[in-house]
């Protein structure tokens, strides 16, 4: 596979606080990839900064194998879509999609006034007194039929209600299908987008926790629950992620597989074990990098 994205230490800084810290990270050609995190921890930097709306403090970024900053050529072939999109005052609906298709080599009209229909758009009623619902839907229909060959979804869609967000789910991978391309969703919902992406990237504070595919990740830890005796004997000196009790009976999510010999073991112990979702997993993963800094600060101190 060939990377478009192509990042080397990139780092952002304003005045004291680092937004971006040292990430170095490349994103494969005709993939999904979700860039999940906490509040603040990096995501639309890294954003802003492949599409060029912002300088980094230092670092190198190549889209397409080229510099994207002042790129006419690189910014034509990318689409950044956010949740707190800015239109000119006077703008309707019907003007965001028409300049959208100007800035966009790629863009399917026909496929956009599906999206307008399936989404109840109004299309003539001004930005300004849109729903966010409906502002939300602009950004989905600009970023879906733009059919830019790199697109972000910087959390444009969570002013969708559950309908709007399964259908958008649905018209993203209908398309994505029939025209492969690089899309990268920035999202708090990872449980809705879990089927949807490809890849996994894990920032927090600033910083790259782990860039992985999906099945790989949802791989690498389990969770046994039964007698806590038993369940303690299999987990071994596995890294314990979580742990929860309840009289004799304990639930604990671990790193790592079973072999073939533990399998056979946890069924005669009566322990059962099952994979971990992806957002639990991604919250255990969260939770253990920031216990990890913690215990560094404090050896330092």
């Amino acid at each position: 596979m060939t990377a478009v994205i192509d990042v080397a230490h990139l780092t952002k800084t304003y005045k004291d606080v680092t937004a971006l810290d040292d990430l170095t990270l490349q994103v494969e050609e005709n993939s999904i990839c979700g860039l999940l995190g906490r509040n603040g921890s990096g995501k639309t930097t890294t954003m802003s900064l492949l599409t060029a709306q912002a300088l980094p403090t230092s670092g190198r970024i190549r889209v397409f194998g080229e510099d994207p900053y002042e790129n006419a050529r690189v910014l034509s072939h990318m689409c950044f879509v956010r949740e707190s999109q800015k239109y000119p005052e006077d703008f309707t609906a019907r003007h965001a999609l028409l300049a959208a298709s100007l800035f966009h080599p790629r863009w399917d009209d026909e496929f956009a006034r599906s999206l307008v229909a399936d989404l109840r758009l109004p299309l003539d009623t001004r930005i300004k007194k849109l729903s966010r619902g409906q502002l939300s839907a602009v950004g989905v229909v600009i970023g879906l039929a733009s059919r830019a060959p790199v697109t972000f979804f910087d959390e444009p869609y969570l002013g969708l209600d559950a309908v709007a967000r399964s259908l958008f789910y649905k018209r993203l991978l209908e398309d994505y299908a029939e025209h492969p391309r690089t899309i990268i969703l920035s999202s708090h919902l990872i449980d809705e987008i879990a089927d949807l992406i490809d890849q996994v990237i894990l920032v927090d504070d600033g910083a790259l926790i782990l860039h992985e595919s999906t099945d790989d990740l949802r791989g690498r830890a389990l969770t046994l629950t039964g007698d806590a005796e038993a369940v303690d004997q299999l987990v071994g000196t596995r890294e314990v992620l979580h742990r929860e009790s309840l009289g004799r009976v304990a639930s604990v999510t671990v790193m790592g597989s079973l072999t073939d010999d533990e399998d056979a073991e946890a069924r005669r112990l009566g322990l059962e074990h099952s994979a971990v979702p992806l957002q639990q997993l991604i919250v255990h993963l969260s939770q253990r990098d920031q216990r990890t800094a913690t215990r560094s600060q404090g050896a330092a101190s």
